[in-house]
């Protein structure tokens, strides 16, 4: 990227940090950071238009819905009016709005209106931080952000839901494995993200299978 995309970066990273200064643990700076590293790795392979996947990475939760009392809209309209002030042209606006319009697991539960290469590399990005030692962390952040019990025996995971469903689930922690984590190894769209999720993958597994062990005090 020249020189002028660099300060285009430098700039948005200060916004995010900036914005997200005092977010839940597992939607914070070090959130955004993570998925913006990844997404650059693999786009080392993709090929996608850098300053876009930059762009979106670094602005994808700038303004999360379920923080914001459901609304889908204020991400890409804060990330938009940002965008404005540093005068890039509508067309990188446009995309990186829909990028972060379409990103989350529960746009997928939906109609699906928007495709690119650049929301496939970015999108992979964040769900390989859904899962893995990190996605664990993050999942019991925010169920403790939630209140959430641990888990319970005798509340099932409901794997089919729709996104409305999803929105308002309030299930023990354990369940969003099978409910979302467990399934991201299967949905990733680049190759890069599908070798990266593999191992991430089988980490889930092993602790779930070491977590029920404890649970039933046999390890």
């Amino acid at each position: 990227m020249q020189t002028d995309s660099n300060l285009i970066l430098e700039k948005t990273i200060k916004f995010v940090k900036q914005t997200l200064a005092g977010a839940e643990a597992g939607h914070d700076w070090f959130h955004i950071d993570r998925v913006y590293k990844t997404a650059l790795t693999i786009n080392q392979l993709e090929k996608g238009d850098p300053l876009v996947v930059s762009l979106a990475a670094l602005l994808h939760d700038i303004a999360d819905a379920k923080f914001n009392n459901g609304d889908e809209e204020i991400g890409p309209f804060k990330a938009g009016e940002f965008m404005k002030s540093l005068d890039l042209n509508q067309e990188i606006i446009r995309h990186v709005q829909e990028i972060i319009r379409n990103l989350s697991y529960k746009s997928s539960l939906g109609t699906i209106t928007f495709q690119s290469a650049e929301l496939d590399i970015v999108q992979d990005a964040d769900r390989l931080d859904a899962i893995g030692a990190i996605g664990i962390a993050r999942a019991f952040t925010y169920g403790g952000y939630k209140n959430r019990i641990l888990y319970d025996p005798e509340i099932k995971p409901v794997l089919e839901m729709t996104k409305e469903e999803y929105k308002n689930t309030q299930a023990p922690t354990i369940n969003h494995f099978y409910e979302k984590l467990l399934r991201l190894k299967d949905l990733m769209k680049t190759q890069t993200g599908k070798t990266l999720a593999e191992k991430r993958h089988n980490f889930m597994l092993t602790y779930l299978e070491e977590f029920y062990q404890e649970w039933e005090g046999k390890a």
